[in-house]
């Protein structure tokens, strides 16, 4: 079974554990390995527990029987999405997906679209209209959400983990856009 599902706490550590596994496997190459390396999945999962208990929308694909495999066991968090409504509008949108991640062995299975869509929905129930997000120049997925209907609207330069880097908003005027997002046809 697979569920795309608000996040409860005791998800926090499997958010934690996906966090680094996708940020080692998305920027490796972008930021530098010893950062990587250093990623701590306690701290990440601190990190996302308080992001629960506060209330930002935090969602995620649960894997359960039979789509997990012949071992199948316990449900196995594989991604997750955080987003949240900005209490002043910013010039972009007035909700924010903050991070979208799904672990490389179960990536173009449409989870990252249902994660969206989540979001999506999400913020719509906390009165947003648009929504934007952020994404390194550099990483090789960022074509994904120009696929769901995201328009480039600024760059900037930042300074991370010692690193020079740019990175790219992505903005949908209309929620209602993001929520019916459909596999473009080719």
């Amino acid at each position: 079974m697979i569920a795309v599902r608000q996040a409860r706490m005791t998800d926090a550590p499997a958010i934690g554990a996906v966090h680094v596994s996708a940020w080692r496997s998305a920027y490796a190459g972008i930021l530098p390995e010893n950062y990587l390396a250093g990623l701590s999945m306690q701290r990440q999962a601190v990190h996302y527990l308080r992001a629960i208990e506060s209330g930002i929308g935090v969602h995620v694909v649960a894997i359960s029987g039979a789509d997990l495999g012949p071992k199948s066991g316990p449900p196995r968090i594989v991604g997750f999405s955080t987003a949240r409504r900005l209490e002043t509008p910013g010039p972009y949108a007035d909700g924010e997906i903050e991070t979208l991640y799904v672990l490389d062995d179960w990536r173009d299975r449409g989870f990252g679209r249902r994660l969206m869509r989540a979001s999506a929905e999400w913020l719509t129930a906390a009165g947003a209209t648009s929504a934007f997000l952020w994404v390194l120049r550099d990483n090789p997925s960022r074509w994904f959400y120009s696929r769901l209907g995201g328009k480039p609207v600024a760059e900037q330069a930042i300074k991370f983990a010692g690193q020079d880097l740019i990175q790219t908003a992505y903005a949908w005027d209309s929620l209602d856009s993001l929520a019916q997002a459909k596999p473009p046809t080719s």
